[in-house]
């Protein structure tokens, strides 16, 4: 791996997440994966079961420190 690119993975990795990028990036991991068993789920689907249920914030587990 070249040197420009570990430097923009290292930042990357230390670059801090809204609660809006995980929410983001949940409905994207739900859309992602129901739809690709079934091909009749749509984003707007994801998004309006999403809007109707708890924010997911104490709901996911921690990783635990190393």
């Amino acid at each position: 791996m070249n040197e420009p690119l570990k430097h923009l993975l290292d930042v990357a990795r230390k670059a801090p997440q809204t609660k809006n990028d995980l929410e983001v990036q949940r409905r994207s991991f739900a859309y992602g994966n129901t739809h690709f068993e079934n091909s009749k789920i749509t984003r707007e689907m994801v998004n309006r079961i999403a809007d109707e249920m708890p924010l997911s914030s104490g709901i996911l587990p921690r990783r635990q420190p190393k």
